[in-house]
């Protein structure tokens, strides 16, 4: 997203947002990365733009990411009051531009607090998310009049349908990695419990199920977990803990 004196291309945005999903560790540090992105695009020399990202899960509101301290503070002012732009354009769904807030009647509590902080504009535009759990927009606020007026609202419409896809993939990463993440700690766990089976059996000569249910006996009367109780077990061996091998 720009100004009309240094917009970017649809291609170099999409490039952009791209390379911000596969850098980004993880889902928060993404979406800080592109609020900082967003305010720094719109901003001009003595005249900078302010962003927030807010969600909105199962009714309750929160700032997820920001360009500034102030950029959040001007987010939460309106969960304080329970709507404002960036909540109803989350909610409904529908772009929300206050071209000036000292004229603007839907907000009035809320305007007269932001106005005494000198904010003068506010433009919030959803995100295009999957499911109906969770909701959110990119929130910008300018001290100036009439800043989102003209090109400048068609490209931070523009910039947020290609920053909905690419916080969609980020998410879908987060999930897999995740998932990942789970299946190799399971694997692990499993390669400690069927070695220490092993021992069991080989010490006293029984069968995999004998072994087993004393591994199971043991970790009951203990109190401890099945992987615990295994893992003491091949330690006590003296040969190092167990290690699950993962081809590359």
């Amino acid at each position: 997203m720009a100004s009309e004196s240094t917009a970017k291309t649809g291609t170099s945005i999409s490039k952009h947002l791209h390379e911000l999903v596969l850098n980004s560790p993880d889902v928060e540090h993404f979406l800080h990365e592109l609020a900082r992105t967003s305010a720094r695009s719109l901003s001009e020399s003595g005249d900078a733009v302010l962003c927030g990202i807010t969600l909105l899960r199962h009714r309750k509101a929160a700032t997820v990411a920001s360009s500034s301290p102030e950029a959040q503070s001007l987010d939460e002012i309106q969960y304080a009051f329970g709507d404002g732009p960036c909540m109803t354009a989350s909610r409904e769904q529908v772009t929300v531009h206050v071209k000036d807030l000292g004229s603007d009647e839907r907000w009035p509590t809320y305007a007269a607090t932001v106005l005494d902080l000198g904010v003068r504009s506010i433009l919030a535009v959803p995100f295009e998310l999957e499911g109906d759990d969770t909701r959110g927009a990119l929130n910008l606020y300018s001290h100036r009049r009439g800043r989102f007026d003209g090109r400048v609202l068609g490209l931070a419409e523009d910039f947020v349908g290609q920053a909905s896809l690419a916080l969609r993939l980020a998410v879908r990463f987060a999930h897999y990695s995740e998932t990942t993440a789970n299946l190799k700690a399971t694997l692990e766990s499993r390669t400690a419990i069927d070695m220490a089976v092993g021992i069991i059996m080989a010490q006293n000569r029984c069968s995999q199920e004998e072994a087993f249910q004393f591994l199971k006996a043991a970790s009951s009367t203990r109190n401890v977990k099945l992987h615990g109780v295994a893992t003491s077990i091949v330690d006590a061996l003296g040969q190092g803990p167990a290690k699950t091998h993962f081809e590359p």
